[in-house]
């Protein structure tokens, strides 16, 4: 059982790691009004979910691209803004909701780690952190 232990706690340590790495969770602060008109849908970016944010900023890129070829990327807009508005709009909102998956991930991993650990190693896990808090650290 303490292979075991050891093991869960090392996996543990690995998963506090990746979350680390993931960074901090920031509040989305758009640069356009989020409500995009695109072939006569209106698309808001807020409600969307992860699938068609990646469809929608697939489309923008296409016809950013060609915009850039016909070098016309700052004469067009969409609903008031231009394509690269719109596309770090969506990348970014993409990029919160990567974010927010990940981190669901790795607490659910957590979770069942913690939930195999031995009775005897919860115990002294707990003890330990008691001690630790008495002490002031």
């Amino acid at each position: 059982m303490a292979n075991n232990d050891e093991r869960i706690l090392l996996l543990k340590k690995q998963i506090a790691e990746k979350k680390k790495n993931i960074g901090i969770l920031t509040r989305f602060s758009p640069v356009t009004n989020c409500s995009l008109e695109l072939d006569g849908v209106r698309f808001n970016l807020n409600a969307l979910d992860k699938e068609k944010l990646q469809h929608l900023l697939i489309k923008l890129h296409t016809y950013f691209l060609s915009s850039k070829f016909l070098k016309m990327e700052n004469e067009v807009e969409y609903s008031g803004y231009k394509l690269d508005e719109w596309i770090t709009d969506i990348t970014s909102k993409l990029d919160i909701l990567y974010k927010k998956d990940e981190i669901k991930k790795m607490k659910a991993m957590e979770t069942k780690l913690s939930e195999l650990l031995s009775d005897g190693k919860k115990v002294e896990l707990e003890i330990d952190e008691i001690e630790s808090l008495l002490k002031g650290e």
